[in-house]
């Protein structure tokens, strides 16, 4: 006899399983966006909607979710491989690059928007209490939405996705006092509020630096296990247990699952595994995501709109009006574009899905009247099912800004060479040293860099820094790149490198390259295409210990320097024997296959 089942799961589950295979298609084919037609899908057929119907026409049972907890699970399990896979494309130095907008515009969004929101929510008699609640909740903004129209239309390197994406793990941060405020408020507790939270934080940081520490040292090691059995099943298998491992990890610690994923892919973008992680998890993230989002519009009660309308319509414009003012003046105070401002703004203006756990929250707790608390989470909802049709407003209107722009004359400089002279790819604190060095030596020299803010501000400064893309063959032959002595590429975005690596290698097959490298993998991949020497950073750094601990011990300078340098030659010359054996074996594959498929033939 076959065993219970809870047929009410399955039905919902079959619900949205048919909305990602038959609807979501048709929408796409009619060129709305899939994120749009998950929300419209979850609001239409979720238990606010036609399933709040079923009861009297029973065939609706079978059409429609009775109850969205039913995937509130899995679904926020999308979130987590989102955050994921945003840590794989990251790296621990582009964050670091990040922290001025995600410590201080991201900062200051949540902190000026919760004031704001909650002095207009205690104008409209709510205690201070409720009013804070609703001021953090609401300021903050829909993480996997905002992250998956960014992502889907290419744009998270942009200068609209870099200042999304840092206001966005702003807020995630912010989430963890948010949650303890709530708590606290509604438990009346007896301890101070500094010292709950202070607790509350040392327990986050450690949790962080376990899962940091337990990367490093584990990370490597499983994988590498993991491939050897050359089994892909087990390699997803491997993956997941990570993603979710680290994310159950944060929760305990009281982080968001999402945070502890995102640290995960960070470490795992540092190994050599991580474009096939990226590829085995995708299928995954998308169809989690999209259950996400069918949950989101599932908690869009129709019944709210028809109650009060013109209520509801001023809540929906002024959140969003309101965020977006705050969100334009912070990215202009910390010298963000006007077009990258607006498009971030009318981005994250909406709320987000953290409000439902939030006020949710604070409902259960009873601080929050179950009216209010419906009403504030319909105009959220909508708000959020509005993301996608904000975003292309938001596109449009960034596009005629730009238009209208002056251009930054410091951006229209040409390069200016002279013969034998050397191109420096990348003026941050490795290119300004080369630069420098090649300066003292009286080499003739041309710096270039692609990020705008980058040579407006050393142009300002004096230096002679030129924009451009050292990737593009014809910036290269404006650089002077025929007559050029050498190229020194100093920027640390691998792909980048191999990309400037094999379009200068084609125009000019004589030239010298010499190129910064992560790792010995990616040196070895450098000289297999192009590169004429190559300076891994592990390696680099090892060597400067070494010879620095060696002179503190006491060893002659000279016999040190000697030394470093034959070692440093030994591990060029085994990179460079890897790079040619590589060369030679993807040779007798292309040939074999060769064979193989004239035989065939």
């Amino acid at each position: 006899m076959a065993a219970p089942i809870n047929i009410g799961v399955y039905s919902d589950a079959l619900v949205v399983l048919g909305t990602a295979a038959v609807i979501v298609p048709v929408f796409r084919r009619l060129g709305v966006s899939p994120v749009l037609a998950y929300l419209g899908a979850g609001a239409l057929l979720g238990p606010l909607g036609l399933g709040s119907l079923s009861g009297v026409f029973h065939w609706l049972y079978w059409f429609t979710v009775s109850d969205s907890g039913n995937l509130a699970g899995i679904a926020e399990l999308g979130i987590v491989f989102l955050f994921f896979l945003i840590g794989l494309e990251l790296s621990f130095q582009r964050l670091v690059a990040m922290r001025r907008l995600v410590l201080g515009m991201g900062t200051v969004q949540v902190l000026a928007s919760t004031a704001v929101i909650a002095g207009v929510a205690s104008f409209f008699g709510q205690s201070t209490p409720v009013s804070m609640v609703l001021g953090m909740t609401l300021a903050l903004s829909s993480t996997a939405i905002v992250l998956e129209l960014l992502s889907d239309k290419g744009r998270l390197a942009t200068s609209t996705g870099r200042t999304s994406f840092s206001v966005l793990l702003a807020q995630d941060i912010a989430v963890i006092p948010v949650l303890m405020f709530i708590s606290i408020t509604g438990a009346n507790s007896s301890d101070s509020v500094l010292s709950i939270l202070a607790t509350a934080l040392l327990q986050a940081g450690i949790a962080l630096v376990v899962i940091v520490v337990l990367g490093r040292l584990l990370l490597r090691p499983l994988f590498r296990l993991v491939v050897g059995a050359k089994s892909n099943e087990l390699f997803i298998a491997a993956a997941i247990f990570v993603i979710v491992g680290a994310g159950v990890l944060a929760h305990l610690a009281g982080l968001s699952m999402a945070l502890g994923a995102f640290v995960a892919g960070l470490l795992l973008a540092e190994t050599e595994y991580d474009k096939a992680i990226e590829t085995s998890i995708a299928p995954f993230k998308g169809l989690l995501l999209g259950i996400f989002f069918f949950t989101v519009g599932a908690n869009i009660d129709v019944r709210e709109v028809v109650r009060e309308p013109a209520w509801l319509l001023a809540g929906v414009v002024s959140l969003i009006f309101v965020k977006a003012v705050i969100l334009i003046l912070a990215a202009k105070t910390f010298r963000v574009s006007w077009p990258a401002a607006v498009e971030t703004a009318l981005l994250l203006g909406p709320g987000g899905e953290f409000a439902f756990v939030g006020i949710g929250l604070a409902a259960s707790l009873g601080l929050i009247e179950g009216r209010v608390s419906t009403f504030v989470l319909a105009i959220v909802a909508i708000t959020m099912a509005l993301t996608p049709l904000l975003a292309m407003i938001g596109a449009r209107v960034s596009s005629r800004l730009a238009a209208k722009t002056p251009p930054d004359p410091h951006l229209l400089a040409q390069p200016k060479h002279q013969d034998r002279h050397a191109i420096v790819v990348g003026y941050g604190r490795v290119g300004k040293v080369v630069c420098a060095l090649l300066k003292e030596h009286d080499v003739p020299f041309i710096a270039v860099d692609r990020h705008p803010s980058t040579v407006s501000r050393e142009r300002r400064e004096g230096h002679t820094v030129y924009f451009g893309d050292a990737a593009d063959p014809a910036f290269l032959e404006t650089c002077g790149l025929l007559e050029a002595r050498g190229m020194v590429i100093t920027i640390d975005a691998h792909d980048a490198i191999d990309e400037i690596v094999s379009s200068t290698r084609i125009l000019r097959p004589d030239i010298l390259i010499v190129s910064r490298a992560r790792d010995e993998k990616h040196a070895s991949h450098l000289y297999a295409i192009g590169a004429t020497d190559v300076v891994p950073e592990t390696i680099e750094a090892s060597l400067q210990l070494s010879e620095a601990a060696l002179v503190g011990l006491g060893i002659p300078t000279g016999p040190v320097i000697a030394s470093i340098h034959e070692k440093r030659d030994e591990f060029r010359l085994t990179l460079q024997k890897a790079a040619l054996e590589a060369g030679r074996d993807a040779k007798h594959s292309i040939k074999a296959k060769r064979a193989s498929a004239h035989k065939a033939s």
